[in-house]
């Protein structure tokens, strides 16, 4: 993890302000907050405050758990590639597909094995990732699953609410890499107290 300050850059800092001045999001708690206005402005799309489902009791803990060092899991190295300031976990290209398995469920078979429970899982491409991560009882930190598309999106996200596992999800087809690195930067960009650990 990287210690040192994060510097915004002014083009951000403007994007924020115009942002704000748009939508009003003084009313969500902080980390909710943070989430929802970080996925914005990965989309600009500001329909993302109505479409986004998450409770901020767990994602203090995930806050906490995160800047303890829990391991940080992607469905795609595109994910992985916009998280900054984090490694993350992605064995998609271990993986193969076969029978009633996808690769992209394959590679989060073999990152389970690999990480076991207490993990934060960012699923932003494939809802069949997703799906994988349900069955596996995985005991997650928290699930930002945020997979894009017609076929299976929707469905696995409302599976995932259905659950009752910490997650940050949303309920129309959008979503994707962008977003869900998004959402996990949210968590690692918020100051972080050591009152959270209690």
């Amino acid at each position: 993890m990287n210690g040192a300050a994060r510097v915004v850059h002014p083009i951000e800092e403007e994007s924020y302000r115009r942002l704000r001045a748009r939508l009003d999001t003084s009313h969500f708690p902080p980390l909710t907050r943070a989430v929802v206005e970080r996925v914005i402005h990965s989309a600009a799309d500001l329909e993302y405050a109505t479409d986004l489902v998450m409770d901020e009791d767990d994602l203090v803990k995930a806050h906490a758990a995160l800047h303890a060092g829990a391991p940080v899991v992607v469905d795609v190295e595109m994910v992985g590639a916009g998280i900054t300031r984090r490694e993350t976990v992605c064995r998609l290209r271990d993986a193969t597909a076969g029978p009633g398995l996808t690769r992209s469920a394959h590679g989060i078979r073999l990152a389970y094995e690999q990480v076991g429970p207490g993990a934060l899982w960012v699923i932003g491409n494939a809802p069949t990732a997703l799906e994988e991560l349900l069955a596996l009882d995985a005991s997650p930190a928290l699930v930002i699953g945020l997979p894009v598309g017609f076929v299976g999106a929707v469905e696995s996200k409302e599976a995932l609410r259905a659950s009752g596992l910490p997650a940050v999800s949303n309920v129309s087809e959008k979503g994707g890499s962008a977003v869900a690195s998004a959402a996990l930067n949210a968590l690692l960009y918020h100051p972080f107290s050591s009152e959270e650990i209690s």
